[in-house]
């Protein structure tokens, strides 16, 4: 009998190894490790959710979208999660090699922007002259600080600060007057009454209805790969209905980003429903075209040509 076991256990190591060896290998960058977006890729290859489908990922960390767009450019990586809308429409139109796969993040409930307990400014109308973080370039973070200026007529400064923990440095510092985060970065220390919530991204009624993020993935991978894009979405959009499906996903996801129960519990209660990670259709791209134009990233709005071009959402996602 246990010389049965030991050889049924020799034979699954082996069919294990052959499925590992044979998994074709995607190299995807991920904006803001310990996100709940950035955990997607992660917890879904944890759980054997990209292996079913063929699937081995490399996933490396970035600070942004703008960081993200580079390494995708460049062609380091198959694959970029949730860069900004904007800022992929630009780069297309300056002939990058990209092309939008997916939503990552619609809605935009999940970004927010605070202040010190003790700052004396209490709403983004308010700020003054005051200087307001976001990210990196061409992140959705940017588009929205933009939109506040633009909307409130404020005479604030924008600054890039890189992700949520630098972000908190700079203003416990005092480098920077209001700070960005994404949920749940930063909810602990609002529940502590460190911070105030001062707006949102949705607060913009033309944000609020728009795909702020998208994936996008190297033109040549679209074009000689079909068949492993159409197993990424199956397997990313599997990974999402576990995450909201399965009771052990908060507890994987609270050991891989490091935040407490309540923080995580928050976050999905009231900055990322399920719907706000849907990837099967780029919503409010006419308003995504005006914000690009207005703020520079395209000097133009794409033609219909050139926007089948750029966003192949492939057969899995649909």
């Amino acid at each position: 009998m246990r010389i049965l076991m030991a050889t049924l256990a020799a034979m699954m190591s082996i069919v294990l190894q052959s499925q590992v060896a044979s998994a074709e290998t995607l190299k995807i960058a991920s904006p803001q490790r310990g996100s709940w977006e950035s955990a997607i890729p992660e917890l879904g290859q944890n759980n054997g959710i990209f292996k079913k489908h063929g699937l081995q990922l490399e996933i490396t960390s970035t600070s942004g979208g703008g960081e993200t767009m580079q390494l995708v450019i460049s062609g380091a990586v198959d694959i970029g999660l949730s860069a900004g809308t904007s800022g992929a429409l630009g780069a297309f139109s300056r002939g990058a090699p990209i092309r939008i796969i997916g939503a990552s993040s619609t809605g935009s409930q999940e970004l927010f922007w605070y202040v010190p307990a003790i700052s004396p400014i209490k709403a983004m109308r308010d700020v003054g002259t005051a200087t307001v973080a976001y990210s990196t370039s061409g992140a959705s973070t940017q588009i929205a600080v933009l939109r506040f200026i633009s909307e409130y007529g404020l005479k604030a400064k924008p600054v890039a600060t890189g992700n949520p923990n630098l972000t908190f440095t700079q203003v416990k510092s005092g480098q920077v007057d209001i700070g960005w985060s994404v949920a749940p970065f930063q909810l602990d220390a609002l529940d502590k009454g460190e911070v105030r919530i001062i707006a949102r991204a949705s607060d913009i009624p033309a944000i609020k209805s728009q795909t702020v993020r998208v994936m996008i993935a190297n033109a040549k991978l679209v074009a000689e790969h079909q068949d492993v894009l159409n197993r990424f979405m199956a397997a990313y959009r599997e990974t999402i209905d576990w995450l909201y499906t399965n009771p052990d996903a908060v507890k994987q996801y609270m050991a891989f980003s490091g935040f407490s129960e309540p923080a995580v519990r928050r976050m999905l209660k009231e900055f990322i429903p399920k719907e706000s990670l849907q990837s099967t259709s780029i919503d409010g791209i006419a308003e995504g075209q005006q914000d690009a134009v207005q703020y520079k990233f395209i000097s133009a709005p794409l033609t219909d040509a050139q926007l089948k071009e750029l966003i192949q959402i492939p057969v899995a996602a649909k």
